[in-house]
């Protein structure tokens, strides 16, 4: 068996392994980086639709706020590299940044290729030794120490320290199985439960079933989730689109936590989700402005009279649930039903049975417990010279650059503190 040595391994190609890697080597570590895949940030080229929103560029208070899965494991993360300092970093190696709605930051060249060829060829200047097509078997311990990895095919590399970077269960075609969990495990480490978060949600409506309104996106909406009982979970606003399963969209995709974590803990029950179409308006000057339209227009069907106020698909389906005739004219208007039909364009009913499944989710919730891991260094309680990054953690964020922003964060506090490890060791 081949044997060969470095300070310091990174295990995975993603957004926290480049970085990772990146961090070691520049902190002064020699480093080897495998991906068992045929190139590097699979998952980096196709985040932000292949834009890459590699950040978020709002204050830290409200960074913490939009991790629901344990954000505050961050705060040291943080503390030493942040989402300015991401911003920083990316436009000091030559990548341009925009900032869009909400505070998410893009290259301005729109691809997601540009970060992750600027990242690639920042490890290439800092001598990262970069081997694709190479799949980790296990990783070594003796006496609670990391001494190296062993490789699929029996290849042993020895090192001082080992950053796990392999990401969740989500999006297998990247590269990210789950298999960092076990090489955790082997070190003592617990692994909480794992479930899907970012991800799409599945209806059982007969308009879901029917694909009436398949395709169809709504802007700047408010999605409020229930639980059995009544009470509200959580209520998230921005954009929409119906599926033949469901629903997803940025606000839909921010759901899907609340929504794994709900059914945990109530069991895979339906749950009441309602659509507020005009959160900026009261349904009182919703009732005044929809039945002004009519009355102006009363010659026409109220279908017809409702274009370019409601989403043309969409009316007919709400007239239906007000049962109310899609030829009515104003004349033979039922105000108690024109009420029931305003009702609904501020609270229009879906039930959620579900979420897609874990492999199609962008984001695995649950992973390595992070009372586990040091939060300042990334480095495991449980055997020295091991550190973890990215989502292998049970760390995880709202869409809109946060879970990048923490694959880079804790990416680059690995690689550093790996490389002061290693060097001082």
């Amino acid at each position: 068996m081949k044997k060969e040595r470095f300070d310091c391994i990174v295990i995975g190609g993603g957004p926290a392994g480049l970085m990772a890697a990146y961090s070691a080597a520049k902190h002064g570590a020699s480093v080897c980086l495998l991906e068992k895949g045929e190139k590097l940030g699979r998952k980096l080229i196709i985040s932000g639709g292949g834009r890459c929103n590699v950040t978020n560029a709002k204050d830290l208070e409200e960074l913490i706020k939009q991790i629901p899965g344990n954000g505050r494991f961050m705060h040291s993360a943080f503390a030493q590299f942040n989402n300015q300092d991401i911003i920083y970093f990316f436009e000091g190696i030559g990548v341009s940044l925009k900032e869009e709605d909400r505070g998410r930051m893009f290259p301005t060249t729109d691809k997601a290729i540009t970060v992750a060829n600027a990242l690639v060829s920042q490890l290439k200047q800092e001598g990262v030794h970069i081997r694709l097509h190479t799949e980790v078997e296990r990783v070594l311990y003796e006496q609670d120490a990391c001494t190296g990895v062993e490789l699929k095919n029996g290849e042993l590399l020895k090192t001082k320290a080992v950053i796990v970077a392999s990401g969740g269960c989500s999006v297998p075609q990247t590269g990210s199985t789950g298999d960092g969990y076990k090489w955790a495990k082997a070190a003592g480490h617990t692994i909480t439960d794992l479930y899907p978060t970012e991800v799409p949600l599945r209806a059982s409506d007969e308009i879901i079933k029917q694909k009436t309104l398949q395709g169809l996106s709504l802007r700047e909406v408010e999605l409020t989730l229930t639980d059995p009982k009544g009470k509200r979970v959580t209520t998230q606003e921005g954009d929409m689109i119906f599926t033949h399963f469901g629903v997803s969209g940025p606000a839909v995709l921010r759901l899907g936590h609340f929504v794994s974590v709900t059914q945990r803990k109530f069991g895979i029950v339906p749950l009441q989700l309602t659509i507020d179409l005009f959160p900026e308006r009261s349904i009182d000057i919703i009732s005044q402005e929809t039945w002004k339209l009519c009355e102006e227009q009363p010659k026409k069907t109220i279908k017809n009279a409702l274009k370019g106020y409601v989403p043309e698909r969409l009316i007919p389906v709400l007239l239906q649930k007000a049962e109310l005739e899609e030829e009515t004219t104003f004349s033979h208007l039922n105000k108690q039903k024109w009420q029931n039909f305003t009702r609904l364009l501020k609270s229009f009913p879906l039930t959620i049975i579900g979420t897609l499944s874990l492999e199609e989710a962008f984001i695995t919730g649950g992973g390595i417990h992070t009372k586990e891991v040091d939060p300042r260094t990334m480095q495991s309680k449980k055997a020295t010279g091991l550190f973890f990054a990215g989502e292998v953690l049970d760390v995880h964020a709202h869409t809109g650059g946060y879970n990048i922003t923490i694959a880079f964060s804790s990416g680059y506090v690995a690689g550093l503190h790996a490389a002061q490890y290693t060097l001082t060791s």
